[in-house]
């Protein structure tokens, strides 16, 4: 029977002494959900967890891309497509890549560049294309001195080499290295960061009736073993990051129930990002068709990420998750940090 345990992270300064820091970050728990596949949920003090999770959510997470864990982090969204599905069009010119990308970096700590729409129903860019797209935006950011950390979102090889060359620092890949079997070693040997997201299926397929057994428990299983993948491809666990992968081959209930559990994910010893942002389910809840009208559901989504632990939100909305978050630290006297 594996059982897996999920902190009740809190961030409230009436702390418990015998309250345990959430990952060296700025939550803390002092009790856990105990779940299995065959027996309902129960509640545990955290003193009473296993030794390997307890080490799992408490240790410190090292800097990623240069970036320190112990605070909320904005990755801001730059789609230089012509097709995603908030902002398709609108950033595929190098200029307009250019402008965006700047203006991005004053609200974010990450830049995530991305040459191919992950929507729904999205088709294969070629390679070529997708580095025309996307290294020279890169190249010409570092140009004009932008010198936040640069993360290429994609699933190949061939595109992610160019983009470190260009000046990238991390891989965002929403195939989990499972895509192209090159990606892994090219991350590896340039010392490169990587996020490795769940998905079920592939952007072109993912949204036709995805089913799981125990979703939160099947997503986590699915990250347990692309850690190992990762780590068995020479990439060091320090330099690792995790996804569930909100929106990628999940219904509305789906996504519901991972972003209720979350906090299960700080047992991976990873840094947790949540890439949630103007979603259709977002959309949906809360009555905003078009998607560039979903930013107020995604800030709240983003708050209630943070609430459980999460290190890095990808967003659109970079200056307003940073106002809300500055907001909510205040009102709850949480000491974030300086930009």
């Amino acid at each position: 029977m594996t059982r897996y345990f999920r902190p009740i992270v809190q961030t409230d300064p009436a702390r418990p002494a015998d309250a345990l820091t959430l990952a060296g970050g700025w939550g803390w728990f002092a009790m856990a959900e105990v779940l299995d596949r065959s027996e309902p949920p129960r509640l545990v003090p955290a003193r009473a967890i296993p030794e390997e999770w307890r080490i799992a959510l408490t240790a410190p997470r090292p800097a990623i891309a240069g970036l320190t864990m112990d605070r909320p982090r904005l990755m801001g969204i730059l789609n230089v497509t012509p097709d995603s599905f908030s902002d398709g069009g609108q950033h595929d010119r190098p200029e307009t890549a250019l402008a965006h990308g700047r203006a991005l970096a004053e609200h974010s700590d990450i830049l995530d560049i991305g040459g191919e729409s992950t929507r729904p129903g999205a088709a294969d860019v070629p390679v070529a294309e997708e580095i025309e797209r996307t290294a020279p935006v890169i190249a010409a950011l570092r140009a004009a001195g932008v010198a936040r950390p640069v993360s290429i979102d994609t699933r190949k090889a061939a595109v992610a080499e160019a983009a470190l060359a260009a000046g990238a620092d991390m891989v965002n890949d929403v195939a989990a290295l499972g895509f192209d079997p090159d990606l892994a070693g090219v991350t590896a040997r340039a010392g490169a960061a990587v996020c490795l997201m769940h998905a079920q299926g592939d952007p072109a397929t993912m949204q036709k009736d995805p089913h799981y057994d125990h979703v939160l428990l099947d997503v986590y299983d699915f990250l347990v073993e692309r850690v190992r993948a990762a780590l068995a491809a020479g990439i060091p666990p320090s330099r690792i990051v995790v996804d569930p992968g909100i929106g990628f081959g999940k219904t509305l209930a789906h996504n519901l129930a991972l972003l209720r559990g979350l906090s299960l994910f700080h047992g991976l010893g990873c840094p947790v990002l949540l890439g949630a942002s103007r979603k259709r389910f977002i959309g949906t809840i809360g009555g905003a068709e078009l998607a560039a009208a979903r930013g107020p559901g995604s800030v709240a989504v983003a708050l209630a990420a943070i609430g459980q632990g999460v290190q890095i939100l990808r967003v659109h909305d970079a200056a307003e998750t940073r106002q809300a978050m500055r907001l909510d630290a205040a009102v709850k006297g949480m000491e974030l940090g300086h930009e």
